[in-house]
């Protein structure tokens, strides 16, 4: 790790906390709130939106990095914590607290305002972050070895390509053979959430963040433990960083390739996804450790992504809650208060896409408001 008075090349003493990490996570976090809030989806940037299904936009890069840069912190902290000589019995109470508190606010941020129980909403954003962050907290508090770490990442990506692939959908039968490969309904993510929660799907016949597409965002948390383990090792920070960009290209390639026979899905987290996106989010580390880490350039610029990075899934929660309360408090009878003010005050802003950013964009400084607020008094909440 280089320093101000060391070239980066003799400095490899490695920390237990990187800026890099927290600016990526900040930067990730602030375009997850910009992009969650356009002032309207329909008339917004195309890059702004997700893919409809097959496809990749910037957008569809939001989560998969999050999950990402969560697996890199895990192996940080954790490290921190073995150098401490905290218990596992610790460790596991601290781990099995914060999966419930995860899910727990998943819940709040998808009842609120109203919490109709019999139609509440079960998965989620953080509902996902939830179970990841179990298995690779598990997985981690077991053993830090690199193996276990690649044979499960193996199995997740192949096991979920399989059974995508081949294992018949009841009802309907074999995908690729008796119906298209990856249709929008018949497959066998949706029918298992049908079974499992029907009537509480986000998008009534099927869920983004379904219970059996678990497995391969299991994946892309895996890469970011085995990301982590190579920034935790006493290596040049020249090697470092040309270990994440080999790495990463080799991954958004495999992605690409593998793109042919199995699209990248977002909604449906396809294995093929999973290579391109976990490539690119490596390839976003590489940037931001070189210039943060290695060149040292910090300041001003990091200053707000750090206020984000710092208090993440706070700051997630705070606009999901406000995206929620605007939505639903009502101007008049046909308006919410965010079509309101969209429409009367951002819509002619040049064109409606350009006023759709501008609302986002405002959208996340007022989000920026309260987590500067905790930052500023050095309150950081670990949900």
């Amino acid at each position: 790790m280089s320093t101000a008075t060391a070239p980066p090349s003799l400095s490899i003493k490695p920390k237990t906390r990187l800026l890099s990490i927290d600016v990526l996570r900040g930067l990730t976090v602030a375009f997850m709130i910009l992009v969650n809030n356009n002032g309207n989806n329909d008339l917004a940037y195309r890059s702004l939106n997700h893919s409809p299904w097959n496809g990749f936009t910037p957008t569809d890069l939001v989560f998969p990095t999050f999950l990402f840069i969560m697996g890199i912190s895990m192996v940080l902290s954790f490290s921190a914590h073995r150098a401490k000589a905290t218990s596992n019995a610790v460790m596991l109470t601290s781990i099995v607290r914060r999966f419930v508190l995860l899910v727990f606010f998943g819940l709040v941020v998808n009842g609120f305002p109203y919490f109709h129980l019999g139609t509440l909403r079960i998965y989620g954003v953080l509902q996902r972050i939830a179970v990841c962050y179990l298995l690779a907290a598990l997985l981690q508090l077991v053993t830090d070895r690199i193996a276990p770490r690649v044979a499960l990442f193996i199995a997740a990506v192949l096991g979920y390509w399989v059974l995508l692939r081949f294992v018949p959908v009841p009802g309907h039968g074999v995908p690729g053979r008796d119906f298209p490969l990856l249709d929008h309904d018949i497959n066998l993510v949706a029918w298992l959430d049908r079974h499992i929660f029907p009537h509480r799907l986000f998008e009534l016949t099927r869920d983004p963040e379904g219970l059996l597409s678990d497995l391969p965002a299991f994946g892309t948390t895996l890469l970011g433990l085995l990301a982590g383990a190579w920034i935790k090792q006493a290596r040049p920070a020249g090697q470092k960083l040309f270990g994440l960009l080999g790495a990463g290209i080799v991954l958004v390639v495999a992605g690409l390739l593998w793109s042919q026979n199995l699209p990248l899905n977002k909604k449906l987290w396809t294995s093929s996804y999973v290579l391109y996106a976990g490539g690119l989010s490596m390839l976003l580390l590489a940037v931001s450790y070189y210039i943060v880490e290695i060149r040292q350039s910090r300041g001003r610029w990091t200053y707000p992504l750090l206020v984000f990075g710092t208090n993440a899934i706070t700051a997630y929660v705070i606009s999901e809650l406000l995206s929620s309360a605007v939505s639903v408090f009502k101007v008049n009878q046909t308006q919410s208060f965010q079509e309101y003010v969209y429409l009367n005050y951002f819509m002619h802003l040049g064109t409606p896409a350009l006023g759709s950013l501008v609302y986002s964009i405002l959208f996340v400084a007022i989000c920026f408001i309260p987590a500067w607020l905790l930052h500023r008094k050095r309150i950081f909440i670990k949900l």
